[in-house]
C-alpha cells in the first residue's frame, strides 16, 4: 500500500525490474484509475451500509422515545370500566330473587403537581438523547475509520502479494541460472541448494501474503459492504491540525466521546432531581361518569358522576425511596468522574496519534534511503559475483534485503495514511459532514421532531 502513485512509481528507478511496483500497475494492480474505488467512495459505503451504525441510529431513535415517555406525565389517563355480573340473593322471606346488573364507567386522572418529576424527567430524556447523539457521532467516526483501515490493508497487502510474486520470478531466474552455471563448473552444488532453498522460502512467503490479502477482504467487506475492486490509492488527510496542542485543544472542544460524557452528566443530575420529587406531595384531579342498568334489582337504571382534586401526602413509605435518591446521586458522582476519563481517554488517542503519523513520515524519509541503497547494493554483489568475488548466497542475502526494505517502505506508506485519519478522528473531525463524503447525511434531529409531540400511535415513523 502506499500513499499515491508517485511514490510507488519512483521505488523503482531504472534497476531491478522484479520489483517494479510500477509494472504491477501497468499489469493490472491497479487497472483502470478512472473507474477505482477510492477511499472516499469506500467510507461514503460505509457511511450508508454499515450494520453497527445504522444499529447505532436506531438505538438513538429508541432514546428519542424517552422525551415523549417523560412528557406523558403532562398528560391525562382515561380509562374505561366495564361490568357484567349476576346476583343470586337468599336474604328475601320469600325466597331468593335473581337480578343481572350491566354498567360502564369512564374515568379520567389528570396530573396537576408530581413533585417536579415530569419537567426534571423530560429535561433528563433530552439530555439523553443529546448524550446518544454524540454516541452516535463518535460510532460514526469509528466506523470511518476502520473503513480507512480496511481500505489500506487492502491495498498493503495487494503491494506485498505482488511484491512476493516478483521476488519468485527473480528468484526462479536466479535458480535457472546457477544451475546453468553449475552445469559448466562455476559454482559448486551447495550455491544451487542455497537458490533452491531461496525459492521455496519465496513460495512460503507468497503463500502467507496471499492468505493476509483474503482475510483483509473480508473485513473490508465486513466493514464497507461490498467486496473491494480496483481500489485507488490511498492519501493522507490534510483536514488535521498543525501541532500537537492545536489537536489537544480541538479534541477537548469537539470530540464526541467527551461532549456525551457530558450530556450524560446533565441527564443524571436531573435524574437525582426526579429521584427526590418523589417524596414530594402529588395532586390529581380526578372525575369519573357511570352508567349501570338494573343496578340492584329494584332501580331500572343508575348513572352518577363526580370530580375532585386528590393530594397525596408521601410520609414513609419504607426508605425505598430514600435509597433512590442516594442511588441516583452515587449515579451522577460517577457521571462526573467518566467526564474526566474521556478526557483522558481522547488526550491519550491524539498523541498516539500524533505519535504515530510523525514517525510514519520519518519512516518513509529512511524506507525510501533504504531502498535505493539496497538496489545499488544488489546491482554491486551481482556484477561482483559474475567475477567470482561474490558467492549465490552472497546475492540472495541481497535480493532479500531489497524485498524487506520494498515491504517496509509499503507499510511506512500505509501508516502514514491511517495515522493522519485517526488524528482526524482523535480530534472528533472524522465524520461525514467535515469530509463532504457523497452520501445523504443522517439527520437524528428530524425523528426526535416526529415523535416528541406524539400523543398516541403505534407505527414508527419508519413505518414499522
Amino acid at each position: 500500500m502506499t500513499a499515491n502513485e508517485s511514490v510507488r512509481i519512483g521505488w523503482v528507478g531504472a534497476g531491478w525490474r522484479a520489483f517494479a511496483l510500477a509494472a504491477a500497475v501497468a499489469a493490472g494492480l491497479y487497472p483502470s484509475i478512472a473507474s477505482a474505488e477510492t477511499l472516499m467512495s469506500a467510507m461514503a459505503s460505509a457511511y450508508t451500509s454499515n450494520p453497527d451504525l445504522n444499529a447505532q441510529r436506531a438505538s438513538l431513535r429508541a432514546v428519542d422515545e424517552q422525551v415523549p415517555q417523560a412528557l406523558a406525565g403532562w398528560r391525562p389517563q382515561i380509562f374505561a370500566t366495564g361490568v357484567v355480573q349476576h346476583t343470586r340473593n337468599y336474604s328475601d322471606p320469600g325466597g331468593s330473587s335473581r337480578y343481572s346488573t350491566t354498567g360502564a364507567t369512564l374515568s379520567i386522572v389528570q396530573p396537576l403537581f408530581r413533585g417536579f418529576q415530569t419537567v426534571n424527567s423530560t429535561k433528563s430524556a433530552e439530555a439523553n438523547v443529546r448524550s446518544n447523539r454524540e454516541v452516535l457521532r463518535n460510532t460514526e467516526q469509528n466506523t470511518l475509520f476502520s473503513a480507512v483501515q480496511a481500505y489500506m490493508d487492502v491495498l498493503t497487502n495487494q503491494a506485498i502479494v505482488e511484491l512476493n510474486r516478483q521476488n519468485i520470478e527473480v528468484l526462479d531466474e536466479q535458480l535457472r541460472a546457477t544451475r546453468d552455471r553449475f552445469q559448466v563448473g562455476e559454482v559448486t552444488n551447495t550455491d544451487v541448494a542455497q537458490a533452491e532453498a531461496a525459492l521455496s522460502g519465496a513460495y512460503t512467503l507468497l503463500n502467507a501474503s496471499e492468505s493476509d490479502l483474503l482475510s483483509s477482504k473480508a473485513v473490508y467487506r465486513q466493514v464497507i459492504g461490498r467486496d473491494p475492486v480496483n481500489l485507488a490509492p490511498g492519501t493522507p488527510t490534510k483536514s488535521i491540525p498543525t501541532s500537537l496542542d492545536d489537536s489537544i485543544r480541538l479534541a477537548h472542544s469537539d470530540h464526541p466521546a467527551i461532549i456525551a460524557s457530558i450530556y450524560a452528566e446533565e441527564a443524571a443530575a436531573y435524574n437525582v432531581k426526579v429521584a427526590e420529587g418523589t417524596l414530594l406531595p402529588t395532586v390529581e384531579l380526578q372525575g369519573s361518569v357511570s352508567h349501570f342498568i338494573n343496578p340492584n334489582g329494584v332501580l331500572d337504571t343508575q348513572s352518577s358522576g363526580q370530580v375532585g382534586v386528590q393530594v397525596t401526602v408521601p410520609i414513609y413509605q419504607g426508605g425505598f425511596e430514600y435509597s433512590q435518591v442516594r442511588q441516583a446521586k452515587e449515579t451522577r458522582t460517577q457521571a462526573l468522574l467518566l467526564v474526566d476519563s474521556a478526557r483522558q481517554q481522547v488526550r491519550a488517542a491524539v498523541v498516539s496519534a500524533w505519535g504515530s503519523l510523525e514517525a510514519a513520515t520519518a519512516s518513509i524519509t529512511s524506507a525510501q534511503a533504504q531502498v535505493k541503497a539496497a538496489q545499488i547494493a544488489l546491482n554491486g554483489v551481482r556484477e561482483e559475483a559474475k567475477v567470482g568475488q561474490r558467492t549465490t548466497l552472497d546475492v540472495l542475502d541481497a535480493e532479500q534485503t531489497l524485498l524487506d526494505s520494498k515491504v517496509s517502505l509499503v507499510f511506512a506508506e500505509s501508516d502514514r495514511v491511517v495515522a493522519s485519519y485517526a488524528l482526524q478522528s482523535a480530534v472528533g473531525r472524522l465524520t461525514a459532514n467535515y469530509l463532504r463524503l457523497a452520501v445523504q447525511e443522517y439527520q437524528p434531529a428530524q425523528h426526535y421532531e416526529q415523535v416528541r409531540d406524539k400523543w398516541f400511535g403505534l407505527r414508527t415513523p419508519s413505518g414499522q
